[in-house]
């Protein structure tokens, strides 16, 4: 599959979407779960939009538009994301500038590089076609730049907004957009493509991605297993009393972000066997997961709960990254200590 492409169970409410392109709103936020393909979903719409011979609506993968677009080159295209998204996709040189930290955040100075192009002529009197992903990641500044250009959007012009946590975007900027929400395919079609990319054990996968078939596919790809290392590690400390130096030790290498994600699936998966249900993410340790719940207390799971949920809105930039791993190894160790 290409970028130009729709992931399969895209390609139903892509035709849909695209069949009203003569009466397209100007700037749509294209949302979702993490792991759902708003990024994917968002470049095939550009890809489909600026494709000279469409079939049956969607790009046609072939034409000289689309062979721009997976060049990277298209000029009625811009892809406007943080330098750390651009890295990941080979975009930008880490060596461009070594002194320079890549930016997590989409600067003002990269809305205001939109204002010269917007003065051009579109290829062949087609769409200009304007991408940001992930939209969560506008700085307040250049959210009030881009809100001021929907204000009066340019002609022939469409934004594509990709967001994974909507609710993280000015409102005023949200009320300018047309919503376009996506979803996930139902378990059965995710294995399937998983087995059809080459995923080993494609089930306990989805499963470990809360049933997001391109976030299983990303973690295959990485090599990570199925349930972390320093997770599998909280397991075998939580079974055998352990005081939680190891624990932090094994999270220090972990980006807090990461680890506080990973341990609120666990948590979840705590609370469901507190209740004799079966782990939602990590069915494979069930065994385990049942043996630490039904002996924990309650309200210490409750409230480690409440603290993570603290934590996922600071771990982006913790003040100090070791302190908090070494108080969240001791603390989420004694929340399930038994009764």
């Amino acid at each position: 599959m290409s970028m130009t492409d729709f992931l399969p169970w895209q390609q139903a409410p892509a035709r849909r979407w695209l069949a009203a392109r003569e009466r397209f709103a100007h700037a749509w936020l294209i949302h979702g779960r993490p792991g759902c393909g708003q990024m994917d979903f968002a470049l095939a719409g550009a890809s489909s939009l600026l494709c000279e011979t469409p079939r049956e609506g969607l790009a046609c993968g072939q034409c000289q538009a689309c062979r721009w677009v997976l060049a990277g080159n298209h000029p009625d295209l811009r892809r406007i994301r943080p330098d750390v998204q651009a890295m990941r996709e080979g975009a930008l040189d880490v060596a461009e500038d070594a002194k320079k930290q890549p930016s997590r955040e989409i600067r003002i100075e990269q809305i205001r590089s939109l204002l010269p192009w917007f003065n051009t002529a579109t290829h062949r009197g087609g769409w200009r076609v304007a991408l940001l992903y992930p939209a969560e990641s506008l700085n307040a500044i250049a959210a009030n730049a881009l809100l001021k250009i929907l204000e009066e959007p340019p002609e022939h012009t469409v934004f594509l907004l990709a967001a994974q946590a909507p609710d993280r975007l000015l409102p005023t900027l949200v009320s300018r957009c047309r919503r376009l929400p996506l979803t996930v395919p139902g378990a059965a079609e995710s294995v399937a493509w998983l087995q059809a990319q080459g995923v080993q054990e494609p089930a306990a996968r989805l499963a470990a991605a809360g049933g997001a078939p391109l976030l299983a596919l990303e973690q295959a790809r990485a090599g990570q297993p199925v349930m972390p290392d320093w997770m599998m590690l909280f397991l075998d400390q939580a079974a055998a009393g352990g005081d939680g130096a190891a624990l932090a030790d094994a999270l220090q290498a972990v980006d807090p972000a990461d680890w506080v994600d990973g341990f609120q699936r666990l948590w979840l998966d705590l609370s469901l066997g507190a209740h004799g249900l079966p782990p939602r993410y990590h069915p494979a340790e069930g065994a385990r997961i049942a043996a630490i719940a039904k002996a924990l207390d309650p309200a210490a799971l409750a409230h480690a709960a409440g603290w993570l949920q603290q934590q996922r809105r600071l771990a982006r930039h913790p003040l100090n990254p070791k302190l908090l791993t070494d108080h969240a190894a001791r603390y989420l160790l004694q929340a399930v200590r038994p009764r």
